[in-house]
């Protein structure tokens, strides 16, 4: 099994010519500066790849208040069917808090329940949520926790499914990113969060309830997250938007007001969709390359990529592909057997680089076709000349044991 040497066919392909990437700014245009912010924390991220595009005291632990009923729904929707019929436990709420009122031991579906801690902010929907699933509310915020290491939360911790002050209840906006885009992958929930308003069937009466999230009442491409607001935390929102098939999430942090929490959010997601782009030079399975197969005239093998790469890059950059694979290659080979690579270049400078492989085998010449190609390359006539002259050898060899077959014939009569 062998890969001869040969001149390399090298493709180059600007990053705009794939179907998934977005257009790219003209060379040298300008990128907007992120926008001046009130809130003293905040992220972006894009939802696909989890990067990175924005952070400003992104580590920082802080109250998260409502926003806490993230994991809450999180834990929810991944533990039970949505068709379940919870309980109501009794719940003494405060002045200020927000409810549907729930009366103790009023029946309500999972579905209806998470409607109401993710649009309204209902604490006691929240808390019939925890009791319903573990057991307590102690069980349940222990489930909190275990799912957020599994989600690399380092810097959060969860004290209660509700989201009241308490100092052992806490993340950072880059964390809630993390879990705001890890509840996005659930379809549920995704769909909730993006409601303006919904109703609520199951219970003891029929419910509207109404999105607490502004941007989603008035910008059509916001499409969540949840919101959050006490004394001690401040205005918090985890808002998320999707343009042209790319979703970028914004969490700020510790606003003054809902005003400017609003206009913090808005214009970080105004900003990152100005300022990035996600391009995906290259696809699992894409065909990059047909290389003839030696000594089988018109035949070709279809030559693809091991896995996609998809990256997060600013609008400003610009992307090749470049594809070294033989003009011709040399059985016999496996299918998938790794005959080049694809190497990606942002800005001239590499990105990424994916094997290229086959898929079918790769045949070997036959005797005869290995001959007659030698005969044609540098030195056939040596070739021939070491040919004729064994044929030679051959012919002489028969021709002494014939005789000597002969004699030892004639010397038994």
């Amino acid at each position: 099994m062998r890969l001869r040497r040969a001149p390399a066919l090298a493709i180059l392909l600007a990053a705009g010519l794939c179907a998934s990437a977005a257009s790219a700014a003209p060379a040298g245009a300008r990128i907007p500066s992120p926008p001046p912010l009130s809130a003293p924390s905040a992220a972006v991220f894009e939802a696909s790849s989890g990067a990175v595009a924005f952070a400003h005291n992104a580590g920082q632990r802080r109250l998260i208040a409502s926003t806490t009923k993230l994991m809450t729904a999180l834990v929810t929707a991944t533990s039970v069917p949505l068709d379940r019929v919870c309980t109501a436990p009794p719940y003494s709420a405060g002045p200020l808090e927000t409810q549907i009122h729930l009366r103790a031991g009023e029946r309500m579906r999972v579905a209806d329940l998470l409607r109401a801690a993710l649009l309204p902010s209902a604490n006691d929907a929240a808390a019939t949520l925890a009791v319903c699933v573990a057991g307590s509310r102690a069980a349940f915020v222990g489930l909190m926790d275990r799912r957020a290491r599994e989600l690399g939360l380092r810097h959060s911790h969860f004290s209660t499914p509700v989201g009241l002050d308490d100092g052992g209840n806490f993340s950072t906006a880059a964390d809630l990113d993390r879990l705001a885009i890890a509840a996005r992958r659930v379809p549920f929930l995704r769909h909730t969060m993006a409601e303006k308003r919904a109703v609520l069937r199951s219970g003891d009466h029929v419910r509207v309830v109404v999105n607490r999230n502004t941007l989603v009442q008035r910008v059509p491409w916001v499409n969540g997250v949840k919101t959050g607001h006490t004394f001690a935390a401040g205005y918090i929102l985890v808002a998320s938007g999707t343009r042209g098939g790319t979703t970028f999430v914004a969490s700020v942090l510790g606003d003054p007001s809902e005003a400017t929490r609003d206009a913090d959010a808005l214009a970080l997601l105004k900003w990152a969709f100005a300022s990035f782009r996600v391009v995906r030079p290259l696809a699992r399975g894409a065909v990059l390359a047909r290389p003839a197969v030696a000594g089988f005239p018109g035949r070709h093998v279809d030559i693809v990529a091991t896995r996609t790469v998809r990256r997060l890059l600013r609008r400003d950059v610009h992307v090749r592909l470049v594809v070294k694979v033989p003009h011709e290659l040399h059985g016999p080979l496996p299918r998938r057997a790794i005959v080049g690579s694809a190497t990606v270049l942002a800005n001239g400078r590499w990105l990424a680089r994916v094997p290229l492989v086959t898929t079918e085998a790769v045949p070997q010449l036959g005797l005869l076709a290995r001959v007659g190609r030698a005969l044609d390359g540098p030195g056939s006539l040596v070739a021939v000349v070491a040919l004729l002259g064994g044929a030679v050898m051959l012919l002489r060899r028969r021709g002494v044991r014939r005789r000597e077959r002969g004699r030892a014939d004639m010397e038994a009569a």
